[in-house]
């Protein structure tokens, strides 16, 4: 007689159920996303304006998420390090990083770097823009861009003008002021821009750009004199400060933006949920309060927005270093 094989009279109840599980896809057994604590990499020390907003929206994203999110500082390099971290990071939907002009749209235009700023990332939303505020030395005397521009061109030599670093992105907005206002001028890099204040302030330095949530002070305190905004409209913290496009620098973008990224390879699936949350808590008044006391706006969008945002802010900035032949040490 042939053997016939009967499951439920070998197995019973228990055991077809025990067999069927076994026998189920293997993402089957996969627990929703997310099930473990996430980790959100700043590329910068801790205590600067990139970390205070990634720890911002990290505390939102926590309680949306059911799951903490940890903040790892990995500062170096301009911020290769933090982002090189990320890059080869293992896309399983756990590491991402605070992304900014810096890490991707200025430094791959400057130096070789470990990561490819478009290939080795997912982008999965905006974050923020930062406007830089045009700052001069009260030395100088002026109170308006054109008087400032008026003074410059009227005095012979250079001008020197700061940042908070070689290849920073406050180095490249002081470079593309001077080509735009045809103004010869000399940079000078300070490890942050603050520690250029008692030289503003003296007149060694003749101007600078640098966050408004640090120069509005000063300005206030008389040390420097805060001319003009960078972003295309002004600013809810300082609405009597005219941006430079107000003042005829047409087109001009002196700002600084931050984003959230993943490693290359990250489920779609996760991004898309990601993106949702991270829109969600951007309209969180909460957040918008503590992101204005950054002097940051909040942005969100789509991906696809923050992929073309890389692009073009990347071929712009590799216009100025291009024109001012801009170099940094490798």
């Amino acid at each position: 007689m042939p053997f016939s094989f009967h499951p439920a009279r070998w197995l019973g109840a228990g055991g077809l159920a025990l067999l069927a599980a076994l026998l189920a896809p293997a993402h089957a057994q996969s627990p929703a996303w997310p099930d473990r604590p996430l980790r959100i990499v700043v590329p910068f020390g801790a205590g600067g304006s990139t970390d205070a907003l990634a720890r911002i929206v990290g505390e939102k994203l926590s309680a949306a998420l059911k799951q903490p999110v940890v903040i790892d500082n990995r500062a170096g390099a301009a911020g290769a390090i933090g982002a090189q971290a990320v890059a080869k990071a293992a896309p399983d939907g756990y590491t991402f990083l605070l992304a900014t002009s810096s890490t991707h749209a200025v430094l791959p235009h400057l130096r070789p770097l470990p990561y490819d700023a478009q290939r080795d990332f997912a982008p999965i939303a905006r974050l923020a823009t930062a406007p830089n505020v045009l700052v001069v030395s009260p030395a100088l005397k002026v109170a308006t861009v054109a008087e400032f521009l008026q003074a410059a061109r009227a005095r012979s030599g250079t001008l020197n003008y700061s940042s908070s670093g070689n290849g920073s992105v406050t180095h490249l907005i002081g470079a593309d002021f001077a080509q735009r206002a045809k103004l010869p001028t000399t940079h000078v890099p300070y490890k942050t821009g603050i520690q250029a204040l008692p030289d503003l302030n003296g007149g060694q330095i003749d101007f600078a750009f640098d966050s408004i949530v640090w120069t509005l002070p000063q300005a206030q305190a008389g040390k420097v004199k805060a001319l003009a905004i960078g972003s295309a409209q002004r600013s809810p913290l300082a609405p009597d400060l005219p941006t430079l496009r107000e003042a005829g620098f047409q087109g001009f973008d002196g700002t600084t933006w931050f984003a959230l990224m993943g490693p290359a390879g990250l489920d779609p699936k996760v991004v898309s949920e990601l993106n949702r949350h991270v829109n969600t808590v951007l309209r969180d008044p909460d957040l918008r309060a503590q992101f204005q006391r950054q002097g940051a706006e909040p942005l969100g969008g789509s991906p696809r927005e923050l992929e073309r945002l890389v692009q073009e802010d990347g071929q712009r900035w590799a216009a100025v270093i291009k024109a001012g032949n801009i170099k940094i040490d490798q």
